[in-house]
């Protein structure tokens, strides 16, 4: 299984490059603020149609999510 360690800081990180909140993040891509919360902070990871939703808004690759 690959590791997820790098996910939380990537999100936060891109998130806040692009001036979002996490509230925008989340009605986004189709989830509750908590959920989102819980990936910035490693305690979930997202679906693949969620990893797929946050690659595209964000105009990145999944690898770069997770590298």
């Amino acid at each position: 299984m690959i590791e997820l360690t790098n996910l939380a800081k990537n999100l936060k990180d891109l998130r806040k490059q692009y001036e979002y909140t996490q509230t925008k993040v989340a009605n986004e891509i189709g989830i509750t603020c908590s959920s989102y919360q819980a990936y910035e902070w490693g305690t979930a990871y997202p679906t693949l149609q969620n990893f797929v939703k946050l690659a595209n808004l964000y105009g990145v690759s999944l690898d770069e999510l997770i590298e």
